[in-house]
């Protein structure tokens, strides 16, 4: 599959804080350096609440490589309003909302690491991965390898961020679960 065939990714909060905690986000920009990536004024916004008392989320304001969904269009408001409702969260569930509504309207991917929203956007038959999925993806890719594939698990995870395999867990955990 061609790059341009290839469906643009929409990334939430939780996966943008957890590469700029771990201070890799230049290393997400180059791995995908050739893909269509986007947030959402709502993440955005997110962020920026975060960066007094998470300093290290102006890195991930600062990004220039993303193109940026407002969401603002009706059909857009609309699409945000029915997915901020399935997800039922309230505040909590906004930026993953901003994230589906978005990967939705462009016929995307959205990457989150939050489950109930993975599992909520699955029954709805919207296409959603995690940070697990992205990296796997770029190993089949030959972008990463496993081992290094694991070095960035690790360090997402040494910032707390919640995954479901450690580093050296990453290989068997993919295979098992089709991901490689």
């Amino acid at each position: 599959m061609t790059a341009d065939a290839r469906p643009s990714l929409f990334f939430d909060s939780m996966c943008l804080s957890g590469f700029s905690g771990a201070d890799r986000l230049d290393v997400l920009r180059d791995l995908l350096v050739d893909r269509d990536c986007w947030t959402t004024a709502v993440v955005r916004s997110e962020l920026d609440d975060g960066a007094g008392k998470h300093p290290h989320l102006r890195q991930a304001l600062a990004i220039d490589w993303m193109q940026i969904a407002t969401l603002d269009a009706l059909d857009d408001l609309r699409t945000f309003v029915k997915w901020a409702e399935r997800l039922g969260s309230g505040q909590h569930g906004l930026g993953e909302a901003s994230v589906l509504a978005a990967a939705e309207l462009r016929g995307g991917v959205a990457i989150t690491d939050d489950r109930d929203a993975v599992k909520v956007a699955r029954k709805h038959r919207a296409e959603v991965h995690g940070t697990i999925w992205l990296l796997a993806e770029l190993c089949k890719d030959g972008k990463l390898n496993e081992g290094t594939a694991g070095g960035l698990i690790d360090a997402l995870r040494a910032e707390g961020m919640r995954l479901p395999c450690s580093g050296a867990q990453f290989p068997g955990f993919a295979r098992q679960n089709g991901l490689l």
